[in-house]
């Protein structure tokens, strides 16, 4: 059912079938770390080249580490600190081509190279959380990346 895609092939059309497969995963399930837990790992069985893929949740005015897969992580991050504070001050989703050029950037992995933080907003525009997605390749984000994460984000608000 879940397959790493070639990043030869038709990304967009990759991005669909991913999307498609976290609305079956989590329809009808209102549990937030079950959800969140499998979101994390769908992601990390669908996308190539990455080292880290998890969420941190919005609580008391800080991100705390959620879900996720790969290595252990920095457990509290606070709001505008590193990429995903950031992220979080600005509601708005952030890729950085080479964290090494971020300034403030927290370095949980060494290995990381790339990142692309998704914010979690809900309808009233209230942070949940943010969406981080790291890897050891430099520029691993593109656009078309951005664009499905965010609808990725979207699903996963529904029923969160």
């Amino acid at each position: 059912m879940f397959r790493k895609t070639n990043y030869s092939e038709n990304l967009n059309e990759s991005y669909q079938l991913l999307l498609k497969q976290l609305t079956s995963l989590i329809e009808g399930e209102s549990d937030q770390i079950a959800n969140l837990a499998n979101a994390a790992a769908l992601l990390n069985q669908f996308l190539t080249d990455i080292n880290w893929v998890g969420f941190y949740l919005y609580k008391d005015n800080e991100l705390v580490l959620g879900p996720f897969q790969g290595l252990p992580a920095c457990i509290r991050i606070p709001i505008g600190k590193g990429v995903c504070g950031y992220c979080a001050k600005t509601k708005k989703t952030v890729i950085v081509p080479n964290v090494h050029e971020f300034t403030g950037h927290i370095a949980c992995d060494v290995n990381t190279n790339s990142e692309i933080v998704v914010p979690m907003i809900d309808k009233d525009n209230m942070l949940i959380g943010v969406l981080d997605i790291d890897s050891p390749k430099l520029n691993r984000f593109s656009n078309i990346d951005q664009k499905n994460l965010e609808i990725f984000i979207k699903i996963l608000i529904k029923q969160l």
